[in-house]
């Protein structure tokens, strides 16, 4: 598939109490997560694309491959899909090299290149000639996403795989899922209701409320809509994509270059042209009209007022376009509707954004 093509769904049935009628886009490559309450069809319309549920009426197309419409079905056998569940599972029996190669084309050539691939991107290679037993669950999780590419798949699937897993398992296997999305050629379709996961893992969203599709597209377009509950949550946030353009080695500060402006974080030692993705949360985002005196804080960044929302009590969401013409990326402020009289702001006004350096670096509770 090429950068230009898209993953198109449409599925319409009737489940029990879920009435289902869905259809999105998304981008061929990258990770779209599926995101929602428990019970909204984010599972379902898994099952739809894997080809396990036949939707009454639906259409799937990945590429300019048709694997549904009203008048074709393609069963699931023959659909090159990966799927990775909540619960990793993978056979007690069999040695991970063993699990790794079942199923797959690389049965009798397990020094290939795509497997040695599959295991380095996992960081499975010390843990070939183990037994399942002895894996921790972020280990089993690994091995059961390995198996799922080496099946050689156009699509990956995984339903929550995060969520059977503790905080510090999660923290473990979570720099392994990042590296899929910038490894692999191939969209992830990823389903959670855990907006941290969201955050850092994904780039195209789609919302998901009751069976139907109340919003798609890019993450941080989403997480900036004050007509969207996101902009509206007590941790709302936009993650954006930054290249590192400048690394300080005597106060260990790295500089990140977005659209529009940079932003200064302490860090350990990144490589210049490295990407990384940094989150933003509203209530750590405070405005002036003018450049503020010599400060503590150290991220003062031109931006424009573009829209805003009154929220309870007494706070004002802010959308702010950041650059001196507002046309670079979007970003969030919280602030009193005392302050928004006080200082006297407007929609279209010009203002400055202020972000403490360590504000970046502040992990969720």
């Amino acid at each position: 598939m090429t950068g230009q093509e898209k993953l198109g769904v449409a599925f319409r049935d009737v489940l029990g109490h879920l009435n289902l009628n869905v259809a999105f886009e998304a981008p061929a490559r990258g990770v779209t997560a599926l995101f929602g309450p428990t019970g909204c069809g984010k599972t379902t319309i898994l099952r739809c694309i894997a080809g396990l549920h036949r939707a009454s009426s639906g259409q799937c197309v990945i590429g300019h491959d048709i694997w549904q419409s009203e008048a074709y079905f393609r069963p699931p056998h023959q659909r090159p899909i990966g799927y990775v569940f909540q619960e990793a599972s993978i056979f007690s029996h069999l040695s991970v090299k063993n699990n790794l190669l079942f199923g797959s084309q690389e049965t009798q050539k397990y020094q290939s290149r795509h497997f040695v691939e599959v295991v380095e991107l996992l960081g499975l290679d010390r843990l070939l000639d183990r037994s399942p037993k002895n894996l921790s669950g972020g280990e089993r999780q690994r091995v059961a996403i390995g198996r799922a590419l080496l099946s050689d798949p156009k699509i990956l699937l995984m339903d929550e795989p995060l969520s059977a897993l503790d905080r510090s398992t999660k923290e473990e296997i979570m720099p392994y899922i990042e590296r899929l999305n910038v490894s692999l050629n191939i969209p992830i379709i990823y389903v959670s209701h855990d907006l941290n996961e969201i955050d850092q893992l994904a780039d195209h969203l789609v919302l998901i409320e009751e069976g139907r599709v109340v919003a798609s597209g890019p993450l941080s377009q989403l997480q900036s809509d004050p007509s969207l509950m996101l902009a509206s949550a007590t941790n709302a946030a936009v993650s954006l994509r930054a290249q590192v353009t400048g690394y300080d080695q005597e106060f260990k500060i790295a500089r990140f270059t977005i659209s529009g402006a940079f932003l200064n974080a302490p860090s350990l030692p990144l490589k210049i042209g490295e990407r990384r993705r940094i989150k933003i949360y509203a209530g750590d985002v405070s405005l002036t009209r003018d450049p503020g005196a010599r400060s503590t804080i150290d991220n003062q960044i031109p931006a424009k007022i573009l829209d805003i929302k009154e929220i309870e009590p007494a706070q004002i969401i802010i959308v702010l376009g950041i650059g001196h013409q507002g046309d670079g990326e979007r970003m969030l402020a919280r602030i009193t509707r005392k302050s928004w009289v006080t200082l006297g702001f407007e929609n279209g006004q010009s203002v400055f954004a202020q972000v403490k350096a360590v504000a970046l670096i502040r992990h969720d509770d």
